[in-house]
């Protein structure tokens, strides 16, 4: 399990009042998978964002790979842990969302306080950044010389 970094109320802040936040989830392999950009929300002391297209969005299907990703948001950019959020959070959330982006479109507020767009709801966490992977030298193989028949004369004259 990887432990949290800190996080300060100036981080907080600029994350939570930023109008978008770019995501990039961390792959199977460790690497960082493509940035997408998302809404973002913060309630009480704690950052959540959703899918606005529901589970099957791309971005969103990422994250369920290891549950760890990057963000940037506000001049601040974090390792995160993408924890799931169970349903007692969500009016809360559909709240938030609903006064932040109030002056969009009530199509796209609707789509984003839904009931699929909440089932994906998640907590953000600070982590560690990952540790770098060692580079391991490897040998480079032998190469393998094919033996020649040794000739009967040993190229001598008679």
């Amino acid at each position: 399990m990887a432990t949290t970094a800190p996080r300060t109320d100036d981080e907080l802040d600029r994350i939570g009042s930023a109008e978008e936040l770019e995501v990039a989830s961390r792959l199977r392999d460790g690497e960082l998978g493509g940035w997408r950009t998302i809404w973002v929300v913060r309630v009480d002391g704690d950052i959540y964002v959703r899918s606005v297209n529901g589970p099957a969005s791309a971005w969103f299907r990422a994250t369920r790979a290891r549950h760890e990703g990057r963000i940037e948001a506000g001049g601040v950019e974090k390792d995160v842990a993408f924890e799931d959020v169970d349903g007692e959070i969500d009016d809360t959330v559909d709240a938030a969302y609903r006064t932040k982006y109030g002056r969009c479109s009530a199509h796209t507020i609707q789509r984003i306080t839904s009931s699929t767009a909440g089932s994906t709801t998640m907590r953000l966490l600070p982590r560690r950044p990952p540790r770098e992977k060692a580079h391991v030298h490897r040998r480079r193989p032998r190469r393998r010389i094919a033996r020649r028949a040794p000739r009967a004369d040993h190229g001598r004259a008679p």
